[in-house]
């Protein structure tokens, strides 16, 4: 038996966990119809087939109709669940893991118009400023009903042949009844005292040991420490966790600290890239020293490292790694079989995440696989005759497409124009909050490496340097270069502008008085503002949008903010640059609104356009002609699994596909997922 402690089991009661990972509570958003149906069972079998000891599935499951899934929650006041979480719970069963789901009342954490458009219910007044609902005051009749829900979906998770449950106490009903800040009841439920505050949850929790019993493992996922002034504070956190160890009920403690009312607040307890990692587990091992209970924990513990420190020290009994596990399900595996440095990197992009909070379906940034494991493998099979295959730039796209041949037994030659691989990620990293994007590169390096990939750098490549290989497939990845064309105006390139890849790669400095023109809404505006506003210059930015880079999303939007706010920058919406032109040592802009007719001009010393980027495609159609299938894509073949087969030139000596920005401006993840669902069949 190994001596990791990593891979020590844990007896949770009668359970015995086969190690000390496990993947925490989360919504990836997969459910059909309410209902975990095979996509979400594929997504957390896999996990449980490559070792996890702990599935803790929904985040959340919903046990109200009042509780609408603004996540597309799992629904458990439905009946027709169970079932359902049979064939969950069996699948992960089938490897060996352990299944539990987490359950709540989402309270003022919700949208009225979702759902049955019932009103949302709290025991607050006030909206919760993230999802914007003003709630009904709950009434006694209300808190009796969802007690009882709480009970009945408790009772059909048995029935689903879960292994425990876990109740979700931090920004949603439960936590809004025991934390000051947002109960505005007064009578035995009110805010006067900590045992008013808790007696909702307390009653939830012994509804529940009524219809389960005393053998079911029941715990609370819960903040002990909101971090706010006027809310938990450390003392009453470990207060409320003595309180709940001493109540004999709970089996576990899955301890997070702060609150998730805004998205600044979810991203100092859910943080992201260029954030400490594992910033509350030493206070997760407070708790556990204080109340002498199993706990768990999970909060940017991206490597075994930091997990094998929190389990070794004794500060955690379980360590969550649940982004970890969405860019390599394998972990456990890799650790088990000693190839640690074989593991996917999460990059705390939070892709993930961000996805769920605008209404999407949670991916990984760079594993393509992910939520996909109906359609897409995490492990690459043979093929059964091995090719040549050249790729054509060695950005995301290029070394996913040289990452996944060279697994299927290719022999793989990428070139690429540029010193080192990497492309716009390579950029992006130069930013030091988004340093960690790297690994996304240089994983796919070393892979590539090991699998003795030829990279051919500082070649710009020409049809002779491709056809000297004698190539059976060639895969064009060279990206694209910014666009500096202002929407439908007919000038072309704009002379006088620079792009954000200027500021953001140093090669051109800030000027004193900067416009920077965003017409594309992602990362490289609010990158190349940092870079400007930290320089000392005075910054603009300006959008025809409604909102800021709404590509972004919530939680990376947040650093970019405050790094922002407390500099001379200001946001300007709803404004269309029209035109620039050089008036002296000033830039004359042209303003306009899709609005109306109004226009008017303002100067500046600088104008930065970030209006994506057009495909660097000369190679790629100098070689048509010479291809097989000219390039053409079978559409119906890539989406279901199947090879490439389009015949268009008898004469052609090979196949010609291009991926990523060398097709049009997207973003890593489509980057990658081009590369992957095309390689895989070759």
């Amino acid at each position: 038996m190994s001596k990791d402690p990593l891979l020590q089991p844990f007896q949770l009661k009668h359970l015995t966990l086969r190690n000390r990972i496990m993947t925490t509570s989360h919504e990836p958003a997969y459910p059909e119809d309410g209902m975990p149906k095979e996509r979400y069972v594929a997504y957390h079998a896999e996990r449980a087939k490559a070792g996890v000891a702990l599935a803790m599935t929904a985040g959340s499951a919903a046990v109200s109709k009042d509780s609408p899934p603004v996540f597309n929650n799992v629904l458990v006041y439905r009946d027709d669940v169970v079932p359902w979480i049979q064939r969950l719970t069996d699948s992960v069963h089938e490897h060996g893991c352990a299944a539990m789901i987490q359950l709540t009342h989402l309270g003022r954490r919700t949208n009225w118009d979702k759902g049955d458009w019932l009103p949302s219910v709290s025991s607050s007044k006030h909206r919760e400023p993230a999802h914007r609902s003003f709630p009904k005051l709950i009434e006694d009749w209300d808190i009796e009903r969802i007690i009882n829900d709480f009970a009945d979906a408790a009772e059909r998770m048995k029935a689903g042949g879960m292994d425990g449950i876990e109740l979700q106490v931090y920004g949603h009903l439960l936590d809004q009844f025991w934390s000051p800040l947002s109960n505005d009841l007064v009578g035995p439920y009110g805010a006067d005292t900590l045992e008013n505050r808790m007696r909702f949850p307390m009653d939830v929790i012994d509804a529940i040991r009524k219809r389960v019993g005393s053998e079911f493992i029941l715990g609370l996922r819960y903040t002990a420490d909101e971090v706010q002034k006027g809310g938990i504070t450390v003392a009453e956190g470990i207060d409320i966790s003595k309180r709940l160890t001493d109540s004999g009920k709970i089996d576990f403690l899955n301890v997070v600290r702060g609150r998730i009312h805004t998205d600044p607040a979810m991203t100092d307890l859910i943080p992201v890239q260029g954030m400490a990692n594992a910033p509350h587990l030493d206070f997760a091992g407070e708790v556990k020293k204080a109340t002498g209970m199993p706990v768990f924990h999970a909060a940017k513990i991206p490597d075994l490292a930091t997990a094998r420190h929190a389990v070794s020290t004794g500060l955690l009994d379980m360590v969550g790694m649940t982004r970890a596990h969405m860019a390599d399900p394998h972990i456990v595996h890799k650790l088990e079989a000693g190839r640690e440095d074989d593991i996917r990197p999460c990059v705390g992009a939070t892709y993930c995440l961000d996805r769920i909070y605008r209404g999407g379906e949670a991916l990984c940034i760079h594993n393509a696989a992910t939520g996909r494991e109906l359609t897409m493998p995490h492990t690459i099979q043979a093929a059964n005759k091995q090719k040549v295959i050249v790729v054509v730039g060695a950005g995301p796209a290029g070394l996913e497409a040289a990452r996944v041949a060279s697994e299927r037994g290719h022999k793989v030659t990428v070139f690429e124009a540029a010193a080192d691989a990497g492309g716009q990620v390579r950029l992006t990293a130069q930013s030091p909050r988004r340093r960690e994007m790297i690994s996304i590169v240089d994983w796919r390096v070393a892979q590539c490496t090991a699998r003795n990939v030829d990279f051919r750098f500082n070649t710009l490549a020409e049809v002779n340097d491709v056809t000297a290989i004698n190539p059976d497939v060639v895969i064009v990845a060279t990206g694209g270069l910014p666009n500096t064309e202002l929407f439908e105006t007919k000038h072309g390139e704009q002379a006088h502008v620079i792009t954000a890849w200027d500021l953001i790669a140093r090669d051109v400095q800030p000027a004193e008085r900067i416009l920077i023109y965003d017409e594309s809404g992602d990362h490289p505006a609010l990158q190349a503002a940092e870079v400007a506003a930290n320089a000392g210059a005075t910054v603009e930015v300006m959008t025809p949008d409604r909102t800021v880079s709404p590509d972004i999303m919530a939680m990376n939007f947040v650093p970019y903010m405050r790094s922002l706010q407390d500099k001379d920058v200001t946001f300007t919406t709803t404004r269309r640059l029209l035109d620039v032109v050089l008036e002296g040592n000033k830039l004359k802009a042209t303003i306009g609104t899709d609005y109306s007719d109004h226009t008017y001009e303002t100067e500046y010393d600088q104008v930065v356009v970030n209006y994506g980027t057009l495909p660097l495609d000369d190679l790629y159609f100098e070689l048509k002609d010479s291809s097989s299938n000219g390039g053409a894509v079978d559409q119906d073949a890539l989406i279901n699994g199947k090879p490439q087969t389009i015949e268009r030139n008898d004469s052609g000596t090979f196949q010609l596909f291009r991926i990523g920005d060398a097709v049009s401006a997207r973003n890593t993840h489509a980057a990658i997922y081009d590369a992957l669902r095309l390689v895989k069949d070759i």
